[in-house]
């Protein structure tokens, strides 16, 4: 009797036992969890601080600013002289592009329209104040009924409006190619003076670690780099004047090629048995 009992008993304390074990593994899971979400919390607060330092931007001590702020005169200097050539290459480059631009557009015009008008008065007319084509005109047709003087009559009066629409040619032609010479020189000398700033940036580093007797690598790589970015200014500089000089020079003997071809026919007009009508 005493062992049934005590049978029972055990086996009451064990189905409480088994059942208090899953209250207390669920009691114990919410802790675990708040534990470990604590644990996250902390690694999660910790965490950006990585990624708040690498996000700082980190100031570059030989770059161009620095060259700018805190280089030396022949340093600076350098870099004015390349800057004054980039943005005056880079000024011609838009001005004669313009220009070359409007003397095609009133090309095709003239072609059009010029040789049809009924007298060569009514074609100057017809042309703008400011055209290359009505200076072309005007000279010719004015070197045509004026042809008097002691010496201009010892030449042929088609000799004469040839030289003077040759003449009036030329000076449209130097008009649309000023500045090219500009261009080449910036083309040709450019990637020398960025070169000389570049030795000369080199020297005073490598002058500068000798006094200080430390050849680390941060030491060179540091300034050599910044002397170098003035190599890298240098062509930067010359690459456009070069590729719009070559630019410039085709699509001048373009316009000029259908000038040349008014000016022909223009001395043709006046060299024929037709009148000037007067303007």
């Amino acid at each position: 009797m005493i062992s049934r009992i005590t049978g029972f008993l055990a086996a009451i304390a064990m189905a409480a036992t088994l059942a208090s074990s899953p209250a207390h593994a669920q009691d114990q899971k919410p802790a675990d969890a708040a534990s470990a979400a604590v644990v996250e919390a902390t690694d999660a607060s910790v965490a950006p601080a990585p990624a708040a330092a690498a996000s700082k931007p980190v100031d570059n001590p030989y770059g161009l600013a620095n060259i700018v702020a805190h280089g030396n005169v022949v340093d600076q200097v350098v870099l004015l002289v390349l800057a004054i050539m980039s943005m005056g290459s880079w000024y011609i480059l838009v001005v004669r592009l313009w220009d070359t631009s409007k003397l095609s557009a009133e090309a095709k015009d003239v072609r059009a329209t010029f040789f049809k008008k009924p007298s060569l008065a009514d074609g100057v007319r017809s042309l703008k104040e400011e055209s290359a084509f009505r200076y072309i005109a005007t000279t010719a047709i004015e070197a045509s009924e004026h042809h008097e003087g002691t010496l201009i009559e010892n030449i042929d009066h088609s000799s004469w409006v040839t030289m003077n629409v040759d003449r009036a040619v030329a000076d449209v032609n130097t008009k649309i190619s000023s500045g090219l010479g500009f261009l080449a020189t910036v083309g040709s000398t450019a990637p020398f003076i960025g070169l000389f700033g570049t030795v000369w940036g080199i020297l005073n580093a490598l002058t500068a670690i000798g006094l200080a007797g430390q050849a680390s690598i941060d030491k060179v790589a540091g300034p050599v780099g910044a002397a170098l970015i003035m190599t890298a200014i240098g062509l930067v500089v010359a690459v456009p004047a070069v590729l719009g000089y070559n630019w410039l020079v085709n699509r001048n003997k373009s316009v000029m090629s259908q000038v040349r071809s008014f000016a022909g026919d223009l001395h043709g007009v006046l060299m024929g048995n037709r009148s000037v009508a007067k303007r």
